[in-house]
């Protein structure tokens, strides 16, 4: 009998051409195919039948299919969120948004809570998962997204809290149903230069919508600065995702519309996240 030990030899083995964890894929894979964790997996079945699922799972993340959009969900923060191919994969990098604004808000919780461009919901939810008596406002120009992100509010607890909400910052007045001013607004708009290479993980199963910004990347920035003085409050702050090497790009921007520009790095000591705050420096 091939036991699941041994598939799942075989499987990173298939799928060390298409991923850099291929271990970590296959067992996330048989796990879901069972129906339980990856650690019930590795503690109580490693001697168990192989699933006839399983050669299906192995067999869409070959052909490069991410491993979130096979099992439907993917973990961030300290949130399981569902994901559809309508929403961009939510990624570790994009938690030191989170953290920086933990670091900013020490003092003054925030009470009201913008997330623009939320996809599925993910760093909206992390902050109202953080501050238990904010409210918040997500909004997206796509409906599929939105449906996905007002269902993990659902899920989650945060139905009451977080309002789901159409905005395409690409039209005029994107901003009137808004209701401003927000003590805190999270961003990780499309930030890559159409012409970038990426992975085929990414350039053939997500949203291209939520990754492509002109040809230097810096088109929503463009967009999103000039407006944000009006929904923050006096003493709001505003944090952006931004490309690893687009700091000195995107400081300027922020600077040009009155904002002090502190930037917070990832786990890989890449630039990540910017932190806006309203008043230029001396």
């Amino acid at each position: 009998m091939t036991t699941i030990a041994d598939a799942l030899r075989d499987a990173a083995q298939a799928l060390a051409g298409v991923s850099e964890t291929p271990r970590l894929d296959a067992e996330l894979l048989m796990a879901d195919c069972l129906g339980i964790t990856r650690s019930s997996l590795l503690l109580t079945r490693m001697r168990d039948a192989v699933p006839d699922a399983f050669a299906g799972l192995v067999a869409r993340r070959s052909a490069h299919e991410p491993v979130a959009y096979i099992t439907g969900r993917q973990d961030f923060w300290t949130l399981t969120l569902k994901v559809t191919p309508a929403v961009l994969i939510p990624r570790a990098d994009s938690e030191t948004l989170i953290e920086a604004a933990i670091g900013a808000l020490a003092e003054r919780p925030p009470a009201r809570i913008l997330d623009l461009g939320t996809g599925s919901g993910a760093l909206l939810l992390a902050a109202l998962a953080q501050w238990p008596d904010a409210q918040g406002v997500g909004i997206d120009a796509s409906d599929a997204a939105l449906a996905i992100a007002q269902s993990n509010a659902s899920t989650l607890g945060f139905g009451d809290r977080a309002r789901m909400l159409p905005g395409d910052w690409r039209q005029p007045g994107w901003w009137d149903a808004l209701p401003a001013p927000f003590d805190l607004i999270v961003c990780n708009p499309p930030y890559v230069e159409t012409t970038a290479m990426l992975a085929p993980q990414v350039m053939e199963h997500e949203p291209h919508s939520a990754l492509f910004a002109g040809e230097d990347g810096l088109d929503d920035y463009r967009i999103l600065i000039p407006a944000l003085p009006a929904l923050l409050a006096p003493q709001g702050i505003a944090i952006l995702e931004i490309g690893a090497a687009q700091r000195a790009s995107v400081t300027p921007l922020a600077e040009a519309s009155g904002f002090a520009v502190d930037c917070r790095q990832d786990l890989a000591g890449h630039d990540r996240a910017l932190i806006l705050r309203p008043g230029r420096p001396d």
